[in-house]
């Protein structure tokens, strides 16, 4: 099971990576794979930098903690996209967006994903630190 949860967290920090850095390169084709339209002005600057911090973070949280004895950082990407996932439900409750399936779906798979690799490496760690 840790090669899976492995295989799988190199794939969303790779992924995330990929989004973080097409929000540098193609702002316009980044914010329409979101389904918005760029900003223009300060609007723009807020928005390519706030997006694209989050896409970075994740990836580079997802990345860290791929090295023995940080599965800690899984977390860290785990609470971003958990919480986009209920920031954007909420929004919908409140009556200001649709309720986006296509987004928060992935979200919460990616959310467990995370929480899974994290508790299976801490249990990876706590095994081995018992046998010593």
């Amino acid at each position: 099971m840790i090669l899976v949860f492995r295989v799988l967290t190199i794939l969303i920090a790779v992924m995330m990576f990929g989004t973080a850095a097409n929000w540098m390169i193609d702002p316009t084709a980044a914010a329409a794979s979101l389904r918005m339209d760029l900003l223009t002005g300060m609007g723009a600057s807020t928005q390519i930098g706030d997006i694209s911090a989050f896409f970075l973070t994740t990836s580079v949280a997802t990345a860290l903690a791929q090295r023995p004895g940080q599965a800690h950082w899984f977390y860290v990407g785990a609470l971003l996209l958990g919480a986009a996932a209920v920031m954007r439900t909420a929004a919908f409750v409140a009556g200001h967006a649709p309720f986006g399936t296509e987004f928060i779906v992935p979200e919460v798979v990616m959310t467990l994903i995370l929480v899974g690799a994290a508790r299976s490496r801490a249990d990876e760690a706590a095994g081995a630190q018992a046998e010593s």
